[in-house]
């Protein structure tokens, strides 16, 4: 949300919820259990004269005053090792309008070594760099292979660029480079694998969604409602492009000459058919879940029912084309998921009803 195409909402996030600030809940913390205060006066993270202390001192500075408009940090006034933050997904990658959180520790002996950071994956694997069980692989916290230059400086590495490099390094354009060896030979026979990729992010990431709207992180649930309502109509609209083949995953939206570039290279795109399977029952949880959340979306069902309507069935031949690609049979399912999630009444649920079994939930 940091281009101008989203400037409003910006203002208005930023208006409601500090990008930084100190906060007394750390109870669902991941590092809860590290570095547990001695209470004893020699403890680095309560002295006020240890260089630890002073450090992190100058670290919350340092994100209170520079932090981008996409990145939202919360400390804790009672563990000071501990930070949570989170990142939105950039506009123009396969993770856009998404929120990705981070809880980072800082050892004893900091800055001489990195701080720790845990990627809150839910289970998922959604980056070659961020692991199901959270690691997060990153030359910046010596936990990557790079150069030199690349690695943890305790004279000037903050917090701040490692956020930054999570945002842009890993969190990029085409995460499927991230894995070493991939695109070695020429990108161009890679594309492909890229794009399947992509596609697969972007289901992880919206199911993501779903797991922050049922339980979002402490000290970030306002942040979380107010996202997902300003930005859920956004999002199915962005489903919709590409599930249809409108564009490649990532590309949806204002987003400037580089998403311009990538989607009118063609009138269409190739979507796989795995894709279209995961978005069917996808779908219909994301409706409901912004529509809880109060974000407008009673015009996404409409549209489907047209979709319904206008698929082709004149002939046999059409109609084994749309029962192989599953075309009308995923508007139908679709529809029929919406109202049961929305809870609409079981009339309208009967008049879609002539669904085939293949296609029930």
């Amino acid at each position: 949300m940091a281009l101008s195409v989203n400037g409003e909402i910006e203002e208005a996030m930023d208006a409601h919820f500090k990008r930084f600030d100190v906060v007394s809940d750390e109870s669902d913390h991941s590092y809860l259990n590290l570095n547990r205060p001695k209470k004893d006066g020699a403890d680095c993270f309560i002295n006020g004269n240890c260089r630890t202390h002073k450090k992190i001192m100058q670290e919350w500075r340092i994100l209170e005053k520079s932090l981008p408009e996409t990145i939202f940090v919360r400390a804790y006034e009672k563990r000071i090792d501990l930070l949570r933050a989170v990142i939105v997904g950039a506009a123009g990658t396969p993770y856009h309008d998404g929120l990705f959180f981070f809880d980072l520790a800082f050892p004893p002996d900091y800055p001489t070594s990195p701080p720790q950071v845990h990627f809150r994956s839910y289970g998922m694997r959604l980056n070659p760099n961020l692991y199901a069980n959270g690691r997060v692989c990153l030359s910046l916290l010596n936990t990557w292979a790079g150069k030199k230059s690349e690695k943890w400086n305790p004279c000037e590495s903050t917090v701040l660029q490692v956020l930054l490099s999570i945002q842009a390094l890993v969190l990029n354009e085409k995460p499927y480079f991230n894995e070493p060896g991939h695109g070695m030979l020429g990108r161009a026979i890679w594309e492909k694998k890229s794009q399947a990729y992509n596609e697969d992010v972007f289901i992880l990431s919206c199911k993501t969604m779903l797991f922050l709207i049922r339980r979002p992180p402490r000290n970030f649930e306002d942040l979380v409602v107010r996202h997902f309502r300003e930005r859920g109509d956004w999002i199915l609209r962005a489903c919709d492009a590409y599930r249809g083949g409108l564009l490649r995953v990532g590309y949806y939206g204002n987003y400037g000459s580089s998403s311009s570039s990538s989607s009118s290279s063609s009138t269409s795109v190739e979507v796989s058919e795995k894709f279209k399977g995961s978005m069917e029952k996808l779908y219909p949880e994301l409706v409901a879940a912004f529509h809880r959340g109060g974000a407008s979306v009673g015009n996404f069902v409409e549209r489907l029912k047209v979709e319904r309507k206008t698929a082709p069935s004149s002939s046999k031949a059409a109609q084994v084309v749309v029962k192989k690609k599953r075309g009308g049979g995923i508007a139908k399912s679709v529809i029929r998921r919406i109202k049961k999630a929305l809870g609409l009444n079981k009339k309208s649920e009967k008049s879609d009803g002539d669904m085939t079994k293949k296609d029930s939930p």
